[in-house]
């Protein structure tokens, strides 16, 4: 399992608009191959947007990165920030991370 982190420069829309307006890219998301999760994450004080996901492994997550940094690009955002992370799951077991119930 690998964890991607993403975040962008984003002037909206946040909170419930974001949610109406973003609908369809979500269920879209569910269906790349290889994204077990994604927590979508807003700050409308920083002006900023992205989401954490979980990967069933890293190369579907660095596919997902390159394709959503495009897409991202294409839509005029182009301070796109993109990390993958490994998991320490002993640590996030303890702390009831919501990889524990699906990492291997």
């Amino acid at each position: 399992m690998k964890l991607l982190q993403v975040d962008f420069g984003f002037k909206g829309p946040f909170g419930e608009d974001m949610a109406n307006a973003l609908v369809e890219l979500a269920n879209s998301i569910n269906n790349e191959p290889g994204m077990v999760w994604k927590v979508w994450t807003e700050s409308e004080k920083d002006q900023m947007g992205g989401g954490i996901y979980l990967f069933e492994d890293e190369p579907s997550a660095q596919a997902y990165l390159e394709m959503h940094t495009t897409r991202l690009q294409n839509m005029g955002i182009n301070d796109v920030r993109g990390f993958i992370f490994d998991i320490n799951q002993p640590l996030t077991a303890i702390n009831r991370g919501p990889v524990a119930q699906v990492v291997q």
